[in-house]
C-alpha cells in the first residue's frame, strides 16, 4: 500500500500533463490545494447533484463514472485509469456533479481543490492552456464514443475496445497480444453501451472464429489484423 505521508504531490502533479508545463514554485502552490483521498472498493466518490468544489486524479485503482436512469439501470459513462483526472469542467461551470462516481477497486485519489486551480488561473496563463487542452482531449473522447454508438454495431464496438485498449496497441505483430480487461464484463459492457448478455455473445462469436482466446479477464488476440477486418 502506497504510504501517503511520504507522497510527494508536487512531483507527482509535475509529471502530469495537465500540471508540465508549471514552473517548481507553481507546482507548490497547487499542491497546498490539495488532499489526498483512499477510497475502499465500492465507496462512492460523490454522486450526482452533489456540489462541485474539486476534481479528481486518479493515483492509484480505477473509478467509474455512471449515471441512473428512473428504473435505476446503470450506465457507465467513463473509466477513469491512474494518471487520468475527472469533474474539471463542471468545476469550471460551478455546477454540480451530473453524473455519479465510484471506485471500481482500493484506490487513491489527489483531490485539487477549484480556489487552488483558480488562484494559480490568474497568477499563469500557461496554466489556461494546459486546462482548455485536457478538457478538450476529454471532449474528443466522448465525441468518439458517440460516434461509434451511432455508426458501428456491437461486434464493431467490441473490436474497437479490444484494440483500442493501451496493451494491444504496444505489441507488434499480428498475434501473442493480450488484452486484460481491467474491470469486469459487465462494467466494459455498460461502458459499450451493450447487454452484459450480448458482450458475452460477441466474445464467443470472435472465438469461434478463431480470433480471440478468453481466459476469465484475459483476451488473447490470435490473428490482430483479422480482428480489426471483422464485421460480425
Amino acid at each position: 500500500m502506497l504510504d501517503t505521508r511520504r507522497f510527494d504531490v508536487p512531483r507527482y502533479l509535475s509529471v502530469l500533463p495537465l500540471f508540465s508545463d508549471l514552473d517548481p514554485a507553481e507546482t507548490a502552490r497547487v499542491a497546498e490545494g490539495c488532499q489526498l483521498r483512499r477510497c475502499e472498493r465500492g465507496d462512492m466518490v460523490f454522486r450526482q447533484g452533489e456540489p462541485c468544489d474539486a476534481f479528481h486524479v486518479v493515483v492509484t485503482g480505477q473509478v467509474k463514472l455512471f449515471g441512473l436512469s428512473p428504473t435505476g439501470q446503470e450506465k457507465v459513462i467513463e473509466l477513469i485509469a491512474p494518471g487520468h483526472s475527472f469533474g474539471e469542467a463542471l468545476m469550471f461551470l460551478g455546477k454540480p456533479y451530473l453524473v455519479n462516481a465510484q471506485a471500481l477497486s482500493d484506490a487513491l485519489l489527489l483531490v485539487v481543490s477549484r480556489a487552488a486551480v483558480f488562484d494559480e488561473l490568474q497568477r499563469e496563463p500557461r496554466f489556461a492552456l494546459s486546462m482548455l487542452a485536457g478538457l478538450s482531449r476529454r471532449l474528443h473522447g466522448l465525441v468518439h464514443d458517440v460516434q461509434a454508438y451511432a455508426l458501428q454495431n456491437g461486434v464493431q464496438r467490441v473490436i474497437g475496445y479490444l484494440l483500442r485498449d493501451p496493451e494491444a496497441r504496444e505489441g507488434s505483430g499480428s498475434a501473442g497480444l493480450t488484452v486484460s480487461l481491467p474491470v469486469s464484463k459487465a462494467t466494459v459492457a455498460s461502458r459499450l453501451s451493450l447487454t452484459p448478455e450480448y458482450f458475452s455473445r460477441v466474445l464467443r462469436e470472435l472465438e469461434a472464429e478463431r480470433l480471440i482466446e478468453v481466459d476469465k479477464r484475459d483476451i488473447h488476440i490470435l490473428d490482430m489484423p483479422r480482428l480489426a477486418a471483422y464485421q460480425g
